[in-house]
């Protein structure tokens, strides 16, 4: 009979939930137990969890490292995901294989390229791979002289911070007047120039922004599972237009992920997104992480986050074809359990865990179109 494996997620974002679903309805039918520790005692991936910490506040990136080597000691953590000061953890592949865990994350090398945006686009760019053009700008002129470049070449503005995920601090550059039309509706990602620079040059603070065009839809997210071989074992991408969702395999999305995921050694699993600089297909991010969305990739028959734990217990899963696209498909939100009591929690026993049973067309939070 196969052991358990015991999988841990620190920090993670609330739609990893379905990460760990998947992980649980493995098609090896085995059993799979979860510890998630996270700061937030509400979120809702420790409710979802077998076992649940919550993390300390305030460590330094090497104090978490070994807060993170003796949780995986305490624990038998068989593989760790890690979100949370993942440059950190990845520079001590060695100390947690000694303690018996894979890490499920990339090279230090590709975690450090990507970290920074700027110094990810100049690497992706020697390889190859189309960038858009982009200024790194620190204070109000520089803001300024890149948005006027831009401007004349028929392009609307944005920035986003150098280093960051999510989308957070992005914001579209516009010259429209602050008015009462701007507080009305929803908060809107339009942000007025005046306004801009009139806080920068207040503040007196250097800031570190990326100013580019605003690029065009779709916007296509490709799934990566790449073994330390650093070859490609699965491609998917994910599109976006709206509220429209789908898949495709269109290799002038595929390629240019396939040469940066390769080329620099992003193991296991990564998304690296692309939009559209008139026709052509340019890079506008690369994560060094599982995807909010990877569980998506489950209305293909792909379950890719089992394949990423078998690929880092050495249980080579080889290549994974998606037996087919799913239909396009929107995203909607939905309740999901929190803890009713303070952590730590645990199970009272060591009891074997039942794998679920596979369901491999549907994922919980997607409707189709």
């Amino acid at each position: 009979m196969l052991s358990r494996v015991r999988v841990w997620l620190n920090r993670t974002y609330a739609e990893n939930v379905f990460f760990m679903d998947q992980l649980r309805r493995n098609p090896s039918d085995r059993a799979v137990e979860i510890h998630a520790t996270h700061g937030d005692p509400d979120s809702p991936v420790l409710a979802a969890a077998d076992t649940a910490d919550l993390e300390p506040e305030g460590l330094s990136p090497a104090a978490y490292v070994e807060y993170a080597l003796d949780q995986c000691a305490r624990r038998g953590i068989d593989v760790f995901v890690p979100r949370l000061h993942q440059a950190a953890i990845v520079r001590h592949r060695a100390e947690f294989a000694a303690a018996g865990t894979a890490l499920l994350a990339p090279t230090p090398e590709a975690v450090a390229v990507f970290e920074d945006k700027a110094t990810a686009y100049q690497a992706v760019h020697s390889v190859g791979v189309p960038v858009p053009p982009w200024w790194r700008v620190r204070t109000a002129d520089e803001l300024l002289a890149a948005v006027e470049e831009l401007e004349a070449s028929g392009h609307r503005a944005c920035f986003k911070p150098a280093a960051g995920a999510g989308g957070v601090g992005f914001r579209v550059i516009t010259r429209a007047p602050f008015s009462l039309s701007n507080l009305e509706g929803f908060p809107s990602p339009y942000v007025q120039l005046d306004l801009v620079v009139e806080a920068l040059r207040r503040s007196g603070q250097p800031v570190d922004w990326l100013v580019m065009p605003r690029l065009e839809q779709p916007e296509v997210s490709v799934d990566c599972l790449t073994g330390p071989d650093n070859r490609l074992r699965l491609a998917v991408g994910r599109t976006k237009n709206g509220r429209r969702r789908g898949f495709t395999l269109d290799e002038r999305w595929l390629e240019p992920a396939r040469l940066i995921a390769e080329g620099f050694g992003l193991h296991h699993l990564s998304n690296i997104q692309f939009r559209l600089l008139g026709d052509r297909p340019v890079l506008l991010d690369v994560n060094t992480r599982p995807a909010g969305g990877l569980h998506q990739l489950s209305l293909c028959g792909v379950n890719a986050p089992w394949a990423a734990v078998q690929l880092a217990l050495g249980e080579d899963p080889g290549v994974v074809e998606p037996p087919f696209l799913g239909q396009d498909y929107t995203v909607i939100s939905g309740p999901r359990s929190v803890l009713p009591v303070v952590l730590p929690r645990q199970r009272e026993a060591e009891v074997a865990l039942p794998a679920l049973p596979v369901q491999v067309a549907s994922a919980v939070g997607v409707l189709p179109l």
